[in-house]
């Protein structure tokens, strides 16, 4: 495998000659889209099944002292009411969003999943750092959790940060099946009045159609997908919802589905959240984007934001008016609230159907406002998070590689196949580490769509230091993310696009 122990963070580079959705880029060798369909299963995971086989896991027990979160999930059809709308789904607990789950860095966290689902599931614990064996990947940390079954996840909770959780089987997380997981800082001064946890989606179960079946469309017509009823875009041909789904700006085509419906805190903007407070209070939004294939632009009108974190890590404070959000992506922000009603939006990138997400901020008297409310802060200069600067105690320890790997991000969208270094997750060759190494990754997207490459067990660092483990990568960028190899087992790295992961964009970073 080739090496690059001096690769500099490269910049945006597009071509208007270039289509992902008729050029097969990167020279990915995958199968061909009927063996790829054949191979692929919804409700066992990935397109390659799980290989091995793990039994129950090993009891874990907390430290003397150390405190201890217990709690089950139960995950179960549900019939949910999305502004006047019932629509059918999964979810914890029948809650959209499921069930906060709150702890304090450092505590014993005890875990149930308890799972009623006509289907096979996991929890997969969403950026945080926890032995394998609580990581959630059916074949590669744990045996898929049968109908009826349980499983105990049992982890310490070593860091504090925005976090949430959500299956790692099949497009499951674009059902109702993901919730909020907040790890307090026990040094954390609490500088503000109230905290909002906002966790943003796109939305499409139960309105015609079911992920399971957006996913076989996409394979079986390899172009975008789209959902009846409910403002779904069904009778439009490819190309023209290709037209609607190419995106401008940074992030150039940023999605595959056209969704009716955009929710923050599982309500849509016809019903939309309201998040109450004083003038005057300064509050931290905790904003999470659980969407499976939308990024958003965030801005709350009449106000500035000041971003404070990336996925649970310290930045230094920049102020904004609108960020974009990556699926997975986690941002916190403070903002001192003014007197009234105001448009709290998540707008979809590249995307003209369904609306927008929309929850309302209200310290005062004043009309709501309306469903398609437009901050003027969405018109201005919007953060890229990549670029934020971390804090020097957020920072990894300077120090130069050991060891390097290639990461090819490919795929095309005619025939709909998504892979990494040349083929899809099961046929690709494993990155490997030894325990006690600085390890970089060359990451490289090799196509004409952004994905949000996401990291299991480990938190990475970008060229300006910046701690993540989840990051937006446009068209042709390219990224050295540096990583201690400090948790030894075999893990997960992947597109956060569900849909591209489970078409086969991941591969496994195994220690050796």
């Amino acid at each position: 495998m080739a090496t690059d122990s001096d690769h500099p963070m490269k910049g945006i580079m597009t071509s208007p000659l270039l289509s992902r959705r008729n050029v097969l880029l990167g020279g990915l060798g995958l199968a061909s889209t009927a063996t790829l369909a054949a191979c692929t299963s919804s409700s066992s995971g990935t397109g390659v099944m799980p290989s091995r086989t793990f039994g129950p896991p090993t009891p874990v027990s907390p430290s003397p002292g150390q405190k201890v979160l217990e709690k089950t999930l139960t995950a179960r059809p549900v019939s949910l009411d999305l502004g006047g709308r019932t629509v059918a789904t999964w979810a914890y607990d029948g809650a959209l969003p499921g069930p906060l789950v709150r702890a304090t860095a450092g505590d014993f966290l005890r875990l149930t999943l308890d799972n009623q689902l006509p289907a096979d599931t996991t929890i997969h614990w969403h950026g945080i750092r926890l032995p394998n064996a609580a990581d959630g990947v059916p074949g590669l940390t744990q045996d898929p959790v049968k109908t009826g079954g349980k499983f105990v996840y049992e982890f310490t909770a070593p860091d504090p940060g925005t976090y949430f959780f959500h299956p790692h089987v099949g497009v499951q997380l674009d059902r109702g099946l993901y919730a909020p997981m907040i790890i307090d800082d026990p040094t954390d001064p609490g500088r503000y009045d109230a905290e909002w946890v906002v966790v943003l989606d796109d939305w499409i179960d139960g309105t015609g159609t079911t992920p399971d079946e957006v996913f076989k469309k996409l394979i079986a017509d390899g172009g975008p997908a789209n959902g009846g009823g409910m403002g779904g875009m069904g009778g439009m041909d490819h190309g023209s919802m290709s037209r609607m789904s190419m995106g401008t700006g940074p992030w150039g085509d940023a999605g595959d589905v056209t969704y009716p419906l955009f929710l923050i805190n599982g309500k849509p903007p016809t019903d939309p959240d309201v998040l109450a407070a004083k003038p005057g209070q300064k509050v931290r939004l905790r904003v999470i984007n659980a969407a499976s294939d939308t990024i958003f632009t965030v801005a709350l009108g009449g106000h500035r934001l000041t971003i404070t974190h990336s996925d649970g890590h310290a930045v230094e404070p920049t102020e904004v008016g609108a960020f974009y959000i990556g699926m997975g992506e986690r941002y916190d922000a403070i903002v001192t609230l003014a007197d009234g009603a105001f448009p709290l939006v998540a707008r979809p990138f590249g995307k003209t159907s369904g609306g927008q997400a929309m929850a309302v901020v209200r310290t005062g008297a004043g009309a709501a406002p309306p469903v398609a409310a437009d901050p003027s802060e969405l018109a201005g200069q919007v953060l890229i998070g990549s670029q934020l600067r971390p804090t020097e105690a957020a920072k990894l320890p300077g120090k130069e590689p050991d060891a390097t790997v290639d990461l090819a991000l490919q795929g095309s969208m005619k025939p709909y196949q998504w892979g990494m270094n040349g083929a899809k997750y099961g046929e690709n060759e494993p990155l490997t580490v030894r325990a006690g190494r600085r390890l970089r990754i060359n990451a490289t997207n090799m196509t004409m769509m952004t994905h949000p490459l996401h990291l299991h067990g480990h938190t990475f660092a970008l060229p300006s230091g910046l701690r993540k483990d989840t990051v937006l990568m446009a068209p042709m960028q390219s990224f050295a993310i540096d990583l201690d190899a400090d948790n030894a087992g075999d893990w997960m790295i992947h597109c956060h696009n569900i849909y591209h992961a489970e078409a086969g964009m991941m591969i496994a970073l195994e220690y050796r």
